[in-house]
């Protein structure tokens, strides 16, 4: 008990705090905004907490699999919290840009961030890192194909025909989802794999008396859970910080992102470090995809259900960065190997992101 109680201490620390929040929250409505501004930052410290423990359980059980079925589970796992913080944010804000901006800012995260630093250092310290093409090239037609269906066409969707074309977007990307995963997990998995020499490490060598994977499930639901009751609590925080004050919707947008994106970054910079690059790719570039082709669907279907449209047409900056980020990609991720100058281009582009944003654009 002592031992589960050590290692389970951010998830603990993280339900300590959801249930100190909801019995003080409506208090701390009083103290004005400095209070909530405070609020805030303990509530995403502890969804991170929350977020990188499901994390740490998803790896386990990713050991256990293998790519590419660990770097799904670890993946769909991060979509399914950016999903739930997502869903709960935006309702409470009442943006109807924040979901557009929050998968735009993933994706940036995810590909010019996660992948530009791991690539940019794995590069420092290994040179040239190998990894199958055949995944880089399936991910990315795939990233281009739903980016394009759900998030560059409804531009030029008429306002009377938004329920029909969602309805037709959620069949598109859950059709696209089922084709891939079938291809990731069936006769074409090979295409998601690298043949490293084996290495005697630790890391592959479980230890004695280790949970089992039922009991990571296990505590990645619960953690999920309390993800779910923290978003609750930050969304009524952040709305009494920024309460009269013009905060950019997308730096609200990048929050939402970067909680999601945290525990896989971490992931993929030790993958990059132990040059394994196969992992770094289907980590940023699945994740990209997932958050793309299953965050669409499930926040159309909560709009047709609601019956208010949500905004996912990108604006023109938004729409060319992401085409220079998916170019930029496809040409650098083409040949088998990446490099620190590779790394370089994703990590400037990741850059001009940030600087946009500050820029409110």
């Amino acid at each position: 008990m002592k031992s589960i109680l050590q290692s389970e201490k951010f998830l603990l620390l993280a339900c300590a705090v959801a249930v100190a929040g909801y019995a003080i929250d409506s208090r701390l409505a009083d103290f004005g905004r400095l209070a909530g501004l405070l609020e805030t930052v303990l509530l995403i410290a502890a969804i991170l907490a929350a977020s990188l423990n499901v994390a740490r359980h998803a790896e386990r059980i990713a050991q256990k699999l293998g790519d590419p079925y660990g770097s799904m589970i670890l993946t769909l796992s991060a979509v399914l919290v950016e999903v739930i913080v997502l869903a709960i944010v935006s309702t409470k804000t009442g943006s109807p840009t924040l979901v557009r901006d929050s998968i735009y800012s993933a994706v940036m995260l995810d590909i010019n961030g996660i992948l530009g630093v791991a690539a940019l250092i794995g590069g420092f310290k290994h040179g040239e890192q190998a990894y199958n093409d055949d995944s880089a090239r399936t991910y990315s037609v795939m990233i281009l194909t739903a980016v394009t269906v759900s998030m560059i066409i409804p531009e030029f969707v008429p306002q009377s025909d938004w329920q029909a074309y969602s309805a037709f977007t959620i069949v598109a990307m859950l059709l696209l989802y089922s084709v891939f995963l079938r291809m990731q997990t069936g006769p074409h998995s090979y295409f998601f794999s690298y043949s490293y020499p084996d290495k005697k490490t630790r890391a592959n060598t479980p230890a004695s008396g280790s949970p089992g994977w039922r009991y990571s499930a296990a505590m990645m639901a619960f953690g999920i859970i309390a993800v779910g009751f923290l978003a609750e609590l930050m969304s009524h925080s952040l709305e009494r910080s920024v309460q009269g004050i013009n905060v950019p919707i997308g730096l609200i947008a990048l929050i939402v992102a970067g909680i999601s994106a945290a525990p896989e970054m971490l992931t993929a910079l030790r993958a990059a470090l132990a040059n394994r690059m196969q992992s770094v790719v289907n980590i940023a570039l699945g994740a990209s995809l997932s958050t793309v082709i299953l965050t669409v669907p499930a926040m159309e279907a909560m709009a047709l259900f609601s019956g208010q449209r949500i905004d996912l047409a990108m604006t023109p900056v938004q729409t060319l960065m992401m085409l220079a980020t998916l170019l930029v990609a496809a040409i650098n991720l083409n040949d088998g190997q990446t490099n620190a100058i590779e790394g370089m281009t994703h990590f400037i582009l990741f850059g001009t992101f940030l600087m946009l944003l500050t820029l409110g654009l």
